[in-house]
């Protein structure tokens, strides 16, 4: 499909605000405002480009926060079967943005191979420890893409809950060995969190258990089999249960609860967490109000415009926020799925596609930084008068 850029010359002498997520498989958020910035710079020399890629919680928030300015802090923790991997969280005052993905990620399975009844969150517990002993007291927790059905159960063990079976024995990591908990010793974990705000940064609202549960509609994307979701499903509903009768509340229905297998639900129900859109939360986390200020253009953008985007993905809350200040928005994509009316809907002034702009023969993956360029040239051209 032809796009049509729409002429919006101006004499202003404001800045541009390049604002995109990621471009899975190609191009970190940062490498994309790269490009896209360099572009618009080529074209319009003198303009000032400010630099602030995004992220809406998932993969990619930490890389967001440290592009902003956030100190990044490494960390040996253990993976979702138990082997060290080195992750990061960022680190700012007296805040820290910690992505679950990090430590209990998919990508980090050795081999890859799937464990969807014995990943564990413990090593998301071990980055949250860790921002605590750094004296941090905001924590901002992004979840998404983690290879457990837990229900942040290995995350609460890290901080020092005890999960014991019927012969007080700890149970193993999982969320399969939760169908033998018998009880629960809290241990420090209040101490511990005492004076601490934990914001979860997810777009998900669905609840712990059933037919819109983490098992259930996150569980196959982790390996699990009709057997292990009817399996998982039961064993967090006793998990449930425990909890429930540990804090006096229970919170298996609150929406947000069934995030990254489960995750949701420890942290509202164990460190007192309360949950945000991804994208408006990473937004405030990073400046972009004081950013757009004063801007004639924000271009923000991700791999695939699609239905999704216009549900709470980065683009779309990107050009909500910017809308607030009466500031264009414009979109570079790798695969452009909307429709001329859906995009504009949105609040897209324009939108780019790598796929288009290589044309029929191209190759936009391994091209995609000279695309991205190619399109903030483009949009120079259109939004800024230059020639």
């Amino acid at each position: 499909m032809k796009q049509k850029v729409r002429l919006s010359v101006s004499d202003n002498q404001g800045h541009v605000v390049v604002a995109p997520d990621k471009f899975k498989g190609s191009l970190t958020a940062a490498q994309a405002a790269e490009h896209i910035a360099a572009g618009i710079r080529r074209a319009a020399p003198g303009t000032e480009v400010r630099a602030l890629p995004v992220a809406d919680g998932g993969e990619g928030t930490v890389a967001a926060a440290i592009a902003a300015g956030f100190r990044a802090v490494s960390v040996k923790a253990a993976g979702p079967t138990g082997e060290p991997v080195e992750a990061v969280l960022a680190v700012q005052g007296g805040t820290a943005v910690i992505e679950a993905a990090q430590a209990s990620g998919l990508q980090l399975l050795p081999g890859g191979v799937k464990a969807p009844l014995t990943a564990t969150s413990y090593g998301t517990g071990e980055l949250v420890r860790k921002a605590l002993e750094l004296g941090c007291r905001t924590l901002v927790l992004g979840l998404g893409g983690v290879a457990c059905t837990d229900g942040g159960a290995g995350m609460a063990q890290a901080l020092g809950l005890r999960l014991l079976d019927a012969d007080g024995a700890e149970l193993p990591p999982g969320g399969a060995a939760l169908a033998r908990l018998a009880s629960i010793d809290p241990g420090p974990l209040a101490d511990t969190l005492g004076g601490v705000e934990v914001v979860v940064a997810s777009d998900v609202d669905n609840p712990l258990l059933g037919e819109r549960g983490a098992p259930a509609v996150y569980g196959p994307q982790k390996g699990a089999t009709p057997e292990d979701v009817a399996e998982l499903d039961a064993a967090l509903a006793h998990w449930a249960d425990h909890v429930a009768a540990l804090t006096g509340d229970d919170v298996r229905e609150a929406p947000g609860a069934g995030a990254a297998g489960g995750l949701g639900f420890g942290a509202i129900a164990l460190l007192g967490a309360s949950l945000r859109p991804g994208i408006a939360l990473l937004l405030e986390l990073l400046g972009f109000d004081q950013a757009v200020r004063g801007a004639r253009l924000v271009v923000t953008g991700e791999g695939c415009l699609d239905v999704q985007t216009l549900h709470g993905k980065a683009p779309a809350g990107v050009a909500e926020a910017a809308a607030g200040h009466g500031v264009p928005v414009a979109a570079v994509c790798g695969l452009l799925e909307l429709s001329e009316t859906q995009w504009r809907a949105a609040g897209f002034a324009a939108v780019l596609s790598l796929v288009e702009l290589a044309g029929p023969d191209g190759d936009s993956l391994t091209r995609a930084g000279e695309l991205a360029e190619l399109a903030g040239e483009r949009l120079a051209r259109s939004f800024l008068g230059a020639d």
